[in-house]
């Protein structure tokens, strides 16, 4: 580990700090100070809970805390592990059976021993699906928190140089659309841009091909009338097209002027990306549920795409991303982490996007229920499309449990 900052190994048996082996330089001088301001080098493990959050019919919130043997506790968020469906009580037990496998790898560790972690669960986690990669993406989370909770920083502190203090954000619209119809996705546009949101995306093709492409374009269109051309419109259309219609509705979608056209086809379709981008105008944008650097890799090596969108709840959580961004730099790709969540995972995501370069714009799942921001503490609040980032220890959040406990699934 050679470079500015390296302290030999040597040295830390000499001094009994041999558990900080495992971290990079950053971390054990982050760890250094902390430890000695704090005194807790002893804090362990003890549990866990999943705490599933009814926001909608369309949307349950899958909230993890894992506790210590001190008065601190970790925040995590496990999320739309389970499709396009709704999670239902039988999955959050899947998700909380899943979640307790992992929790026994750290169980009595430090919320520090987190390359221990990484390096037991990751194959598991990448082997077995979107459900592991959510629930080993969780804890992941919960973990960091802690970190910077036990040693008095934020939690984007471990992952360098803090480039901005707020971020810019998008409402996704996508779910408080209720009337499905031109109509209905031009009011639900309106309101956003009124709410102070500066970009807007939507997923008018939802149903395909019960619902038809001259239907989602006309409710693109719509969009476009209801928020003006200085409002960034983008389209999700969550791979429901084979790459002749991908360019075909690209194409009629150019008078719109498209902040990005996402996810004609499935990101792990890379050849049929890479021909999808060499023929379209609009900027593309993928990858919401690929997992770690190898599963971006190859939209990254091959550029196939302007945008990524690792999700911290699915591609390996926060040092993943920070991973995941690093490797689309040197490709001159953009990070846009996809987070169409509840107010923990977007906590989360606050403190990778802090730090990135390459950096363009966080989602925000908006307008679904007007209780969110108070589901934490202190409340999520967005003034003029942005997020201020909280620069207290962890994610600089808690659960506000009375709103919690009244919306329990």
């Amino acid at each position: 580990m050679p470079g500015i900052g390296y302290i030999p190994q040597s040295l830390l048996r000499d001094l009994g700090l041999e558990w900080l082996m495992e971290f990079d330089r950053r971390s054990i001088l982050l760890s250094l100070l902390g430890l000695s301001a704090l005194g807790r080098p002893n804090l362990r493990l003890t549990g866990i809970e999943l705490l599933p959050i009814k926001a909608t019919d369309r949307t349950v919130w899958l909230v993890v805390r894992v506790r210590t043997d001190s008065e601190l506790t970790g925040l995590g968020e496990a999320s739309d592990a389970f499709g396009f469906a709704n999670t239902s009580k039988q999955d959050a037990l899947r998700m909380e059976a899943t979640l307790r496998q992992f929790f026994e790898l750290i169980k009595g560790k430090s919320p520090l021993d987190m390359e221990a972690y990484r390096q037991e669960g990751l194959q598991v986690a990448r082997s077995e699906g979107l459900l592991t990669a959510t629930a080993f993406s969780a804890i992941e989370q919960a973990m960091w928190d802690l970190a910077g909770q036990m040693l008095e920083v934020p939690t984007y502190n471990f992952f360098g140089e803090a480039r901005r203090t707020t971020l810019p954000i998008y409402a996704n619209i996508n779910r408080a659309t209720k009337t499905r119809t031109p109509a209905g996705f031009a009011e639900t546009a309106k309101r956003a841009v009124a709410d102070g949101f500066r970009s807007v995306k939507a997923a008018p093709f939802d149903g395909y091909p019960a619902t038809t492409v001259d239907q989602g374009i006309a409710c693109v269109a719509a969009i476009r009338e209801a928020v003006g051309p200085d409002i960034a419109v983008m389209v999700d259309c969550h791979s429901f097209f084979d790459v002749p219609l991908a360019r075909s509705v690209a194409e009629r979608l150019e008078p719109y002027k498209l902040g990005w056209y996402e996810e004609p086809v499935a990101p792990e379709r890379t050849e049929e990306t890479i021909q999808i981008r060499r023929s379209i105008k609009q900027p593309l944008a993928g990858g919401e549920i690929l997992f770690g650097r190898p599963g971006f890799a190859p939209l990254c090596r091959n550029k196939a795409v302007d945008v990524i969108m690792p999700d911290v709840k699915h591609c390996g959580g926060l040092l993943e991303l920070t991973r995941i961004a690093a490797m689309a730099d040197a490709d001159e790709i953009e990070v846009a982490p996809h987070n169409p969540s509840g107010p923990v995972a977007t906590a989360a995501s606050a403190q990778v996007c802090v730090g990135l370069p390459n950096f363009r714009i966080l989602e925000l799942q908006w307008g679904e229920v007007d209780w969110r921001g108070d589901l934490v503490t202190p409340a999520e609040r967005f003034d003029r499309g942005s997020l201020a980032v909280p620069n207290e220890p962890g994610f600089g959040i808690k659960l506000n449990e009375r709103t919690l406990r009244a919306h329990l699934l």
